[in-house]
C-alpha cells in the first residue's frame, strides 16, 4: 500500500506536535521509587515489548496474581516465565537483543499506567525460581530487568477506549470460538472448532503452572 503524505523526520514531526511539556519531558526515572513498586505490586497484567536481531519487535503477555512480578531493588525487576507454548518468541529475543527490552504494566480500574524499559537476563538460579512457586511449581526460567527508564504513562488512553468500564466490554458471543481461531491460523484441517476449544480448555485448566 502506498501512502504519498508521510512524515519522514524528527523535525517534520516536531513543527506538528510541538514540544513536550516540562513534566512530560522530564518524568522518566531510572529506578523504581514507591510510586512505581506501587504499581507494580497491584498489576496483575504487563505487555513484554522485545527486539530480535534482526530489528523485529514482539509484544506479548504476561499475567498472575497481582504482585507476580517482584521488586528485587531499586534497579532490577524480577518476571516468572510461566509455562506457555514453548514458541519462546519473548526468550529468543531476550537473548538476541537484552537491551531492547520494555514494560507496559496495568492494573485494572486505574487509567494511569507503567512503562519501564532496561535490559534482561534469563535467570535459572533455584533461589529466585523457587521464590516464585505457585501450586507447588516453579516457574522455568524467571526474566531479570535492569531498568534503564521508569515513567508513569497517562491514561488518555485508557479513558479514551473505555477499558475498565464493564458496560463496554464484548461479548465472547460475537466472536468466533477460540478454537476455530487457533485451528484457522495454523491451518489445521482435521480438527473441529468444538475438538480445538476442548484441546484450549484443558490447557487452560491444567497448563497455568
Amino acid at each position: 500500500m502506498k501512502f504519498e503524505n508521510l512524515i519522514t523526520s524528527t523535525q517534520e514531526l516536531r513543527e506538528l506536535v510541538g514540544e513536550p511539556g516540562v513534566i512530560a519531558r522530564d518524568k522518566q526515572i531510572d529506578f523504581i521509587d514507591q510510586h512505581c513498586a506501587t504499581i507494580i505490586k497491584a498489576s496483575p497484567m504487563l505487555m513484554l515489548a522485545t527486539t530480535n536481531a534482526k530489528g523485529q519487535t514482539d509484544v506479548s503477555p504476561r499475567g498472575d496474581a497481582p504482585g507476580f512480578v517482584q521488586v528485587l531493588d531499586s534497579k532490577h525487576l524480577a518476571i516468572p516465565e510461566r509455562t506457555g507454548n514453548n514458541r519462546v518468541d519473548s526468550l529468543t529475543n531476550i537473548l538476541e537483543r537484552p537491551n531492547s527490552v520494555g514494560l507496559l504494566f496495568m492494573v485494572p480500574g486505574i487509567l494511569e499506567s507503567l512503562r519501564v524499559n532496561g535490559t534482561a537476563q534469563i535467570v535459572r538460579d533455584s533461589a529466585v525460581l523457587e521464590s516464585f512457586a505457585v501450586q507447588d511449581k516453579i516457574p522455568r526460567f524467571v526474566i531479570v530487568l535492569r531498568v534503564s527508564e521508569a515513567f508513569v504513562h497517562c491514561g488518555k488512553a485508557f479513558k479514551r477506549s473505555k477499558l475498565w468500564e464493564p458496560t463496554t466490554w464484548a461479548n465472547a458471543k460475537d466472536f468466533p470460538s477460540r478454537g476455530a481461531m487457533f485451528l484457522a491460523h495454523a491451518d489445521v484441517t482435521d480438527l473441529t472448532s468444538e475438538e480445538g476449544d476442548a484441546i484450549l480448555e484443558e490447557d487452560y485448566r491444567n497448563g497455568l503452572y
